[in-house]
C-alpha cells in the first residue's frame, strides 16, 4: 500500500556560461530547448540567470530519485542544445546580482517593486522539498516539531561558500541573502491550524500579501499542494544529496506524525533558540556545534545528524528510503558542496575552476546509472 506521505521537490538551476564560467541571463532560450522533455515542469524564476525545475509527485523516493536524475538530464542537455550549462549551487561562485537581467512579467514587477533592492540582489539557488501530510488538522503539530530540525537539514546541504568573488567564511551565504526578506527564517509557533488561518487571512486583510505563497519561512504548509514545504536547504550540486535531504525531511515528518498518533509528540522549543542553531549551521557547516537544547550543551554536527538518523531509523524501512537516508554518511565523510568547492578553490586558487567543478558535479547522476 503507497503511503499517503508523498514528496517532490524543486530545485534551482544556475544558467552559466561554458566557456566564461559566467551566469548568462539566457533562460528564454533553455526553456525553449527543454519544453518537449520538460513542459509545465520548468519555469523561470526572478532573475533570467534562474531556471527552476519541480519533479511530479512521487509515491515514494526510489520514485523521486528516478524524477531527479530524469530533469537533471533532460535540463542538461537541453541547455548544451543552445550552449549553455548548469549548475546547482547555493550561489554563483563570482558572478554579480547587478549584472542580471529581471525577467519580465507582472508577478516579477510587483515583487521588485515591493522588495527593491532585495529583490533585486536575490541571486541565490534554493532546494524545496514537498511532504504531504494526510490529516489536515495535524499539520500545525508537525510545523511547530520539525522546526528543530531544520538548521539539521541546511549544515548538510550547504553549497554556498562564495559571493561575487570573495569567500564569505560562511558554509551558506544564501541563508543571510535570504533572511532580509519579510516573513522568512525559522516559522513561529502556532497553537492550531485556526490561529494560522487567522495569521495569513489577517496579512491579507491588511494588505501584506496577497496570499500564502508570498510567506517565505524556511518551512511552512503549502497553500496550495497540502504538504509542509521544507525551503531551508541551499540546492546540493549532488542529485544524491538532494535524494538523500527529501529522504529524510519525509522521514521526519513520518515519525513525528506517528509520536503523534501515539500520544506522545517532540518537545517544541522557541523560535529564536532555533535561530541560533541556524546561525551556526550556516556558518560551520558540518563543522560546527549545535546546541542539543535538551542536554543543554553544545555537540558536533556530524554526531547530531547520525543521532537524527537513528530517530528516524524505525519508519526508514516502510517508506523504502533507509538506502537514500543512509546517503548522509557519505555527505559526513566527503562533506557538502561547499567543503568541497572550498577545496577546489584553495587547490587552484581559480573561482572559474570551481565553477566547472559544479557543473560537473551537477551532472553525478552519470557516475551513479
Amino acid at each position: 500500500m503507497p503511503s499517503p506521505f508523498t514528496l517532490g521537490v524543486e530545485e534551482e538551476f544556475q544558467i552559466v556560461d561554458p566557456e566564461t564560467w559566467e551566469l548568462r541571463s539566457h533562460v528564454t532560450e533553455l526553456l525553449a530547448s527543454s519544453a518537449p522533455s520538460l513542459g509545465d515542469q520548468i519555469k523561470p524564476e526572478l532573475h533570467q540567470s534562474i531556471v527552476e525545475v519541480g519533479t511530479k509527485i512521487c509515491g515514494d523516493v526510489r520514485e523521486l530519485e528516478d524524477e531527479v536524475c530524469r530533469i537533471r538530464r533532460d535540463l542538461a542537455e537541453s541547455a548544451e542544445r543552445v550552449g549553455l550549462r548548469i549548475a546547482a549551487a547555493g550561489t554563483h561562485p563570482f558572478s554579480r546580482w547587478i549584472d542580471q537581467v529581471i525577467s519580465p512579467g507582472e508577478r516579477y514587477e510587483t515583487i521588485v517593486e515591493e522588495m527593491q533592492q532585495l529583490a533585486r540582489s536575490l541571486l541565490i539557488f534554493g532546494l524545496h522539498i514537498h511532504v504531504a501530510v494526510p490529516d489536515r488538522t495535524i499539520t500545525i503539530d508537525l510545523l511547530n516539531e520539525a522546526r528543530y530540525f531544520l538548521p539539521h537539514l541546511l549544515a548538510l546541504s550547504t553549497s554556498s561558500p562564495f559571493w561575487q568573488g570573495r569567500d564569505t567564511g560562511l558554509k551558506s551565504y544564501r541563508t543571510t541573502v535570504f533572511r532580509r526578506f519579510p516573513r522568512s527564517g525559522i516559522p513561529e509557533h502556532f497553537n492550531s491550524w485556526s490561529e494560522y488561518e487567522e495569521y495569513l487571512t489577517l496579512l491579507v486583510d491588511l494588505h501584506c500579501i496577497d496570499d500564502g505563497k508570498k510567506v517565505w519561512w524556511d518551512l511552512r504548509p503549502h497553500p496550495v499542494f497540502g504538504t509542509l514545504e521544507f525551503r531551508i536547504c541551499d540546492v546540493p550540486t549532488s542529485p544524491r544529496v538532494t535524494v538523500a535531504l527529501a529522504a529524510l525531511a519525509q522521514a521526519i515528518i513520518v515519525k513525528l506524525y506517528r509520536l503523534r498518533k501515539s500520544n506522545l509528540g517532540f518537545r517544541i522549543y522557541a523560535r529564536a533558540l532555533v535561530e541560533e542553531n541556524k546561525w551556526r549551521a550556516a556558518r560551520w557547516g558540518l563543522d560546527g556545534q549545535l546546541i542539543d537544547f535538551g542536554r543543554r550543551k553544545e555537540m558536533p554536527m556530524r554526531d547530531l545528524a547520525l543521532e537524527l538518523l537513528e530517530f528516524v531509523d524505525d519508519v526508514l524501512d516502510e517508506l523504502g528510503s533507509r538506502p537514500a537516508a543512509d546517503y548522509v554518511r557519505t555527505i559526513l565523510a566527503e562533506g557538502t558542496s561547499a567543503d568541497q568547492q572550498l577545496q577546489v578553490y584553495r587547490r587552484t586558487g581559480d573561482l572559474r575552476a570551481v565553477v566547472q567543478w559544479i557543473v560537473e558535479e551537477t551532472r553525478a547522476w552519470e557516475r551513479s546509472a
